[in-house]
């Protein structure tokens, strides 16, 4: 059996990885987008995007758009493959064969 990840489980961490997950490799959403989505405040998703990031999890870059600062997250391959081995530890326990 998969060991659960507890980077990941923690739920809002959780959140953030499936929805990132969900997009294909070369996509990735803004912070506002992310922070909407998941019902989160700036200060608590950005100390969960940076937990994350420093796990090599995800890629969160900044850049400007129309001259204005805008910060952009992506799941990375190991976070990708982060979580199919959590998603995975979490079907062992919830269907156990």
């Amino acid at each position: 059996m998969e060991a659960l990840d507890p980077v990941i489980h923690q739920p809002a961490r959780l959140q953030i990885m499936s929805a990132l997950c969900q997009l294909p490799d070369a996509l990735r959403v803004d912070f506002t987008f992310l922070k909407d989505h998941l019902r989160l405040t700036d200060g608590n998703l950005g100390a969960h995007l940076a937990t994350l990031e420093s796990k090599g999890y995800i890629a969160v870059n900044k850049e400007f758009v129309a001259r204005r600062p805008k910060t952009f997250v992506a799941a990375t391959a190991a976070g990708r493959a982060a979580f199919a081995s959590h998603v995975n530890a979490l079907n062992s326990i919830l269907l156990p064969k």
